[in-house]
């Protein structure tokens, strides 16, 4: 595959013509579920932006069995450790948490960024919750932070904050435009977040989502 990242030349382009500041336009980025590093044994993920340019990463993402994964440590293009994603064992919701990284490497601080989990104990539940901070699910007065809806496998799902406000999509990818674009497999899509939100949390919310919905799936064209 020669080009998997997004053109986003001509977007930029009308947007200059009407007024629009860049840090106002949603940011699209092209998700490969490949790593950048040809491990043995081992998935990843590759994370290019609007120019093309490598810019987050997953090379240790384990293929082993859900009950025996570990930490998953999510960098930029560079290889700087930037979170640790860690599974939370004998969790029924699939509960991950998430810490910095000190220094840029992968030893994970004891703060913790975010906890995520599956809203259903249900298996085939691809919806999550995001609780930031130290807050978490275990009260029921608390509100998540962000909601994931749709359906993840068919990489048809937006990201929701705690107003209900979209703060990103993800759909499938398409290549090519017009009558002849093609729809591309399944590991590569679409990820589209709007101005003001960290695109390095929305990747991790992404990775683990990835992990709580592992199951082959039909890719479709989302509205």
């Amino acid at each position: 595959m020669s080009r998997v990242h997004p053109t986003q030349g001509k977007v930029d382009h009308v947007a200059a013509e009407i007024g629009v500041a860049r840090d106002r336009r949603p940011s699209s980025w092209t998700v490969w579920k490949k790593s950048s590093m040809a491990f043995q044994g081992t998935d990843g993920f590759s994370v290019y932006d609007s120019e093309g340019k490598l810019s987050f990463r997953v090379d240790n993402y384990s293929r082993r069995l859900k009950s025996f994964e570990g930490e998953i440590v999510l960098m930029d293009g560079d290889g700087r450790a930037l979170l640790s994603l860690r599974p939370q064992f004998l969790s029924m919701h699939a509960r991950w948490n998430v810490y910095e990284c000190e220094d840029s490497s992968n030893k994970r601080s004891k703060l913790r960024v975010f906890s995520m989990r599956r809203c259903s104990i249900l298996q085939s539940s691809d919806e999550a919750e995001v609780f930031m901070g130290s807050n978490t699910a275990d009260s029921k007065s608390t509100k998540p932070s962000f909601q994931m809806e749709g359906c993840f496998r068919r990489r048809c799902c937006k990201i929701r904050g705690s107003k209900g406000e979209e703060v990103a999509k993800i759909c499938p990818k398409k290549a090519g435009g017009g009558g002849a674009a093609v729809m591309l497999g399944e590991d590569v899509f679409s990820l589209v977040v709007e101005p003001g939100v960290d695109c390095k949390l929305v990747m991790a919310f992404v990775v683990i989502m990835d992990r709580i919905c592992r199951r082959s799936f039909t890719p479709v064209i989302c509205s």
